[in-house]
């Protein structure tokens, strides 16, 4: 219906022009889609680069953190057991201080008798 309608309209000399003039649009449409779409590849694939590597550096600065805090957690950990020990010994030696002082003052107790 549609080229009985065009075949009328234009005529038989006009239509192979006007379908070389439609189909030199489509290829131009199609060249300019692909453009495009290259582009976009070419421009996301920098972008999707660019994330990648600051993923990377973000993670390698995250475990070294990591491995640095695991360092300052240890040497805390061995500190705190040291002053423990340490304040252990002390109490330890206070305490036996303390009981060798009220065994060295003990005196005997008081003859109330009267001298004679």
């Amino acid at each position: 219906m549609v080229m009985l309608l065009a075949l009328l309209f234009f005529g038989s000399k006009a239509i192979p022009d006007i379908a070389k003039t439609l189909g030199k649009g489509m290829r131009e449409f199609k060249k300019a889609t692909n453009e495009i779409q290259r582009e976009l590849n070419e421009h996301t694939s920098d972008i999707k680069r660019d994330i990648h590597d600051i993923k990377s550096t973000v993670n390698r600065e995250t475990n070294k953190i990591k491995h640095d805090l695991d360092n300052v957690s240890t040497t805390v950990e061995k500190e705190t057991t040291k002053i423990r020990q340490d304040l252990n010994e002390v109490t330890s030696l206070e305490t036996k201080k303390s009981e060798l002082g009220r065994k060295g003052n003990a005196t005997p107790p008081k003859d109330n008798t009267p001298a004679d």
